[in-house]
């Protein structure tokens, strides 16, 4: 997107609204004008999408970047006025080992952004890696891609290294150091009110939940009229979205009773605990998450 038309997409939003503005990046793609350019129209956050500092895990994914890029782009991003930046990492990329992670992990050490994002790599069973690690087999690196209990291990070494650098667990997947927590991440998390805009973007307005068309031709089309919406159940989003919070839920007296027992059967299990009238997941509990959370879906 040229800076120009950033400006006039920006230009749109009342100044005084604008908390935070947050750019998706792929490292090696920032230069200093642009950068400025970013900073002077309101562009307040920056992510990047990093995964790795090791380059042979890098190729795996296709990326081009390297360690020395993104170190570069985080100067410039700095240089410019922009200090509110996040790094992707993954974990559990075909090839990773212990010692590679603590490397991308000690990278962060030294670049020390305030915000981190730690993803489980996850694999499309349509996609070919998929397919051969169905079958058992060894084509497209399937060999290569760590098991559960060494992508949990690198997982937890994240947590405890990020910790030491002040950059702590705010949600399964996100660490900030304080007051650097994604505004715009922890609405949704929260369950406030948002609008999305674009193809395939969707929307909450506390109640309600709505998608935009995935096509250019039928958003064209059919951008003047909502579509349909869908009434949200927000006991089970509640405990659904919120439970990812570290700080947890307070459910209400009725949530308590309708979870009655999927609630007692995770707090038997030592995966979920309570805190006062707060729920949430224990540590060992955020490593099957999916697991327990979907337990709440149409409970």
């Amino acid at each position: 997107m040229s800076t120009s038309f950033l400006g006039e997409l920006m230009d749109l939003i009342p100044k005084d609204r604008l908390g935070e503005a947050t750019w998706e990046c792929a490292p090696g793609t920032i230069t200093e004008e642009a950068a400025g350019a970013w900073q002077t129209r309101g562009i307040n956050r920056v992510s990047l999408g990093v995964q790795s500092f090791i380059r042979a895990e890098l190729r795996q994914t296709g990326r081009r970047h390297d360690a020395a890029t993104v170190e570069h782009d985080v100067s410039i991003l700095r240089d410019s006025g922009i200090s509110n930046i996040n790094i992707d990492l993954i974990a559990g990329l075909p090839g990773q080992t212990l010692d590679s992670w603590d490397e991308s992990l000690h990278w962060i050490e030294r670049l020390r952004p305030p915000h981190v994002s730690v993803y489980i790599f996850e694999v499309d069973e349509e996609s070919r890696l998929g397919n051969e690690l169905l079958l058992g087999g060894s084509r497209y690196g399937a060999k290569a891609v760590p098991g559960e209990d060494l992508t949990a291990e690198l997982y937890e070494g994240a947590v405890r290294h990020l910790a030491r650098l002040g950059i702590h667990r705010y949600e399964i997947s996100n660490f900030a150091a304080p007051g650097w927590e994604s505004r715009h991440n922890l609405k949704y998390w929260q369950g406030e009110p948002y609008v999305g805009f674009g193809l395939d973007a969707h929307s909450f307005d506390g109640r309600q939940r709505w998608g935009n068309p995935e096509t250019l031709l039928e958003y064209l089309e059919e951008r003047s009229r909502s579509a349909e919406p869908t009434i949200s159940d927000l006991a089970e989003e509640h405990f659904f979205v919120g439970l990812r919070l570290s700080a947890g839920i307070e459910p209400t007296p009725q949530e308590w009773s309708r979870f009655r027992d999927p609630i007692a059967r995770w707090l038997d299990a030592g995966m979920l605990e309570r805190a006062g009238p707060r729920l949430r997941l224990t540590d060992r509990g955020v490593l099957v998450s999916n697991e327990i959370l979907q337990e709440f879906v149409n409970a």
